[in-house]
């Protein structure tokens, strides 16, 4: 099973420490070496953003950054797991990874998976 990472943050934070990414190097590394890791990245932030809302029948295009955004998706990841537990324990991981090397982050690890092209989600 495919699931989709998220790296949620208020983006007024300062940029990761070099503690981090040199952890999240190791992390991914690994996850690479045990075939886990399909793809991911970074994201630039909301400032290089563009958002297209339908509502009412319209389409409208706004241009970050967005005032209104509390938290903004910093980074992504697909990964491929046997089981519902193992996407939710990297999810720990990640978790865990940004609370040591990052004194006082704040944000959130979303996992989510992927619906495949022969299944439906279930939507709720």
């Amino acid at each position: 099973m495919r699931y989709l990472c998220f790296v949620k943050m208020d983006e007024s934070q300062a940029n990761p420490p070099q503690a981090l990414m040199d952890a999240m190097d190791v992390h991914v590394g690994a996850a690479i070496a045990d075939g886990s890791f399909v793809d991911g990245g970074g994201l630039y932030g909301k400032a290089d953003a563009v958002e297209f809302r339908v509502r009412g029948g319209n389409v409208t295009v706004t241009d970050g950054p967005y005032a209104e955004a509390k938290e903004v998706i910093g980074g992504w990841a697909i990964v491929k797991f046997d089981s519902e537990e193992e996407a939710r324990s990297e999810g720990q991981a990640m978790a865990d990874l940004h609370l040591k090397h990052w004194p006082g982050w704040e944000g959130a690890i979303e996992i989510r998976r992927i619906a495949e092209p022969d299944e439906a989600p279930t939507g709720s």
